[in-house]
């Protein structure tokens, strides 16, 4: 029915129909719905059984979990600090409805632009804003003014990825272009005690909630102020503490690294460098010790659970478009930053979280990385075909 329906209103949005000038509108949504029946004509093709939407929905697919318990956690959070008792559904119906305004303005102002940049160059609607939409609300601080984040949207949209060309030819992770806007252009928005904490009440959800004075630090807030952290590993790994809305709980986000591994959409060489590579530094700051430093003394295991480490190893490191493409490679690529997030962790007290900034930092360097390799093997192949002529 759904198909016969398309069919029918289809020639209104083609070339010379009344609506023509959403056609890009009509195609993206035709295509997100249903495989196209289209092939290439010229050239050498791949035929697989994904395109670019279906590997999108399976990431956010994998979101997903992290996404209800970032839910939950927001109710938890908030009826904790009031000191009110509430049920599971009380807490997770109050993160909804904080939740919901955000995901409703970063897809909005983000689609919307990209259907005005389709429409004015004449071509498809590109998708990998379906992902993106979703990241950039799981990775603000719950207290984020939707204001604030709707103008980090259109900066990242714009800037991040139509300027470049669109999806596939942007060097820098949108979703982390949108936080690097928000943490240096309003700082104390994005750090502090007072973010982590929302104040709002919907349709009698959270009426007896009054949080406005409370505050509430990360563990690694605390850390960086030289405050001894009481959060257990344990608490980590679970979740319900305070921080970016879909980076607390590693059970969460290992529940969509299995979806991603299982399905082949991410690798697992860039994944699992990252944590070798920031378990290996943590426990080099361990051995080696900084006076007065106490997130040099964090156990390199709270390290990996801690803040955005997880999250972005995850789902940041491992985007297709701007880490490494070559197999060794990606090694490379992973390592560094697992290395780097912690060394900016350990030696900036006052940019506590370095995950965000070590994976923009590798996005500039990734296509040095694959020029070198592939360079190599050119080189190799070429002293074999001199040695064989």
């Amino acid at each position: 029915m759904l198909r016969n329906f398309l069919n029918k209103v289809k020639p209104h949005f083609e070339e010379g129909g009344k609506l023509h000038a959403f056609q890009s509108v009509f195609d993206g949504m035709e295509t997100f719905l249903f495989v196209p029946n289209t092939t290439a004509r010229t050239g050498v093709s791949i035929h697989d059984s994904i395109d670019s939407k279906r590997i999108m929905s399976v990431v956010v697919l994998a979101l997903l979990p992290a996404l209800f318990f970032g839910m939950y956690n927001i109710g938890y959070q908030n009826y904790q600090a009031a000191g009110v008792d509430a049920s599971f559904f009380e807490m997770f119906g109050y993160g909804l409805l904080v939740m919901l305004p955000k995901i409703i303005v970063s897809y909005g102002v983000g689609l919307g632009i990209e259907f005005i940049v389709a429409q004015w160059k004449k071509e498809e609607i590109q998708e990998g804003y379906l992902v993106t939409g979703l990241l950039i609300p799981m990775i603000v601080p719950v207290g984020c003014p939707l204001w604030m984040l709707a103008l980090a949207v259109a900066f990242s949209v714009i800037f991040a990825k139509e300027i470049y060309g669109g999806t596939g030819m942007n060097i820098f992770n949108p979703a982390l272009i949108a936080r690097a806007f928000l943490f240096f252009a309003y700082p104390t928005s994005m750090s502090g005690d007072k973010v982590w904490v929302a104040s709002e009440s919907f349709f009698g959800l959270g009426n007896n909630l009054t949080v406005d004075a409370m505050t509430k630090a990360t563990p690694l807030g605390e850390a960086a102020a030289g405050i001894a952290s009481k959060t257990e590993f344990t608490d980590l790994v679970v979740g319900l503490i305070p921080g970016s809305i879909g980076e607390t709980s590693v059970i969460a986000i290992a529940i969509g690294a299995a979806i991603l591994l299982l399905t082949r959409i991410a690798s697992w060489k860039t994944m699992s460098m990252v944590f070798l590579g920031g378990a290996l530094a943590g426990f080099l700051f361990n051995v080696i010790g900084l006076e007065n430093n106490a997130v040099a003394e964090m156990p390199w295991w709270n390290h990996l659970a801690a803040g955005g480490f997880c999250f972005g190893a995850v789902f940041m490191a491992t985007d297709p478009v701007t880490s490494c493409r070559t197999e060794q490679g990606k090694y490379i690529y992973g390592f560094i930053i697992g290395a780097l997030a912690i060394t900016i962790r350990v030696l900036n007290p006052g940019y506590p979280e370095g995950m965000m900034l070590a994976i923009l930092f590798m996005n500039m360097f990734a296509p040095a990385i694959d020029y070198c390799f592939v360079q190599s093997n050119i080189n190799k192949r070429l002293r074999r075909m001199k040695t064989n002529a």
